[in-house]
């Protein structure tokens, strides 16, 4: 049975609260039937009705942090929005916590066009979603479900089955790999029951080893340091259930993209390590041919609507919050979304 959940009513964002819009915190339902909790973000002065844009990710974030700033920036810019935590995360439902599923998550998305649709002040007809780094992932296969979706931004994204899967650059993309892990998954889950209890795999490495790769110093600058630490953040803190994402590496969940008619902006920053998984799937989505997998479909119907933005010189998490640079580009995501929710 779904828990009653409590809402934090103070503002403890990564980013000061705006004097352009009202926010409150809202609740909605999925039908797997667990409480979904989101914070609204309506413009000013607001009249009749607007336009709307759901916000989710990264992946193992909150929506405190950089998913809330997407949310009240666009807000601003004339949008009602909400930025919601999914399932077994941040302040919504699910048990045991830090736990994902594809079809779960996608439904976390749908879900949120639910309560959109169904809000006075939303035109139901004007509708997108915008996902950041797993998220946007996973906001292309909402988009590929659901044609009540008018606009997709994916912004800086992983395709969380893919790298589940074949391991970073597909470096593990092999029977022997794959059984490996699935051996050590099997393992954590026996572990577990016999413990009678759930272990954490950890957030972002902390200590930080001097030899890391630039991208997990990248990750520590953001979730580790007051420029993105949130106490309910699992990358900031201890992460995922050990084996909360094993349900990804065992499927390929973007397999009807190219079959997507609403119109999708992929951002991607030109320096970011994820950048091959938005260019996989900008190719796949515009003709059908994956990279990362093994199979290949139809060139998109209603090609004329996709775009790649390359934002130069920008690192993965320059997309979370602008970085030192701000290098968010706000003006191409506005203009995306306001020219496909006439």
């Amino acid at each position: 049975m779904d828990k009653e959940i409590k809402l934090v009513q103070d503002w403890d964002k990564t980013f000061p609260n705006s004097e352009k819009v009202n926010h409150k915190k809202v609740t909605f339902k999925t039908q797997y039937g667990f409480t979904i909790a989101a914070d609204l973000y309506i413009p000013k002065n607001a009249e009749g009705k607007l336009p709307a844009i759901a916000v989710s990710g990264p992946f193992g974030a909150a929506k405190e942090q950089c998913s809330g700033l997407y949310a009240q920036t666009m807000a601003e810019r004339g949008f009602i929005t909400i930025a919601f935590d999914p399932s077994y995360t941040g302040e919504s439902s699910g048990e045991p916590r830090r736990t994902a599923s594809p079809d779960i998550n996608t439904e976390d998305f749908l879900a949120a066009v639910d309560y959109l649709s169904m809000r006075d002040d939303v035109d139901a007809g004007r509708i997108a979603i915008i996902g950041i780094c797993g998220w946007g992932g996973i906001a292309l296969n909402a988009a590929a479900q659901d044609p009540r979706i008018k606009a997709t931004a994916a912004i800086t994204m992983y395709d969380m089955s893919r790298v589940n899967g074949n391991g970073y650059f597909d470096a593990d993309d092999s029977e022997e790999k794959r059984y490996s892990t699935r051996k050590a998954w099997a393992e954590a889950r026996t572990a577990d029951l016999k413990n009678r209890t759930f272990t954490m795999a950890g957030g972002v490495v902390d200590p930080l080893p001097e030899d890391a790769p630039q991208f997990v110093k990248d990750y520590y600058a953001y979730y580790k340091t007051p420029r993105g630490y949130h106490k309910r953040s699992g990358n900031s803190n201890d992460g995922w259930r050990t084996t909360g994402c094993q349900a990804y590496a065992n499927t390929r969940f973007l397999y009807y993209i190219n079959e997507i008619r609403s119109a999708v902006l992929i951002v991607h920053g030109e320096k970011t390590h994820s950048r091959y998984f938005g260019e996989s799937a900008f190719r796949y989505m515009m003709d059908g041919k994956a990279e990362g997998y093994d199979f290949a479909r139809k060139p998109n119907p209603v090609p004329e609507n996709k775009h790649l933005l390359i934002v130069p010189g920008a690192s993965h998490c320059d997309l979370y919050d602008g970085g030192e640079k701000g290098m968010i580009p706000w003006d191409n995501i506005e203009e995306f979304l306001k020219k496909n929710l006439k």
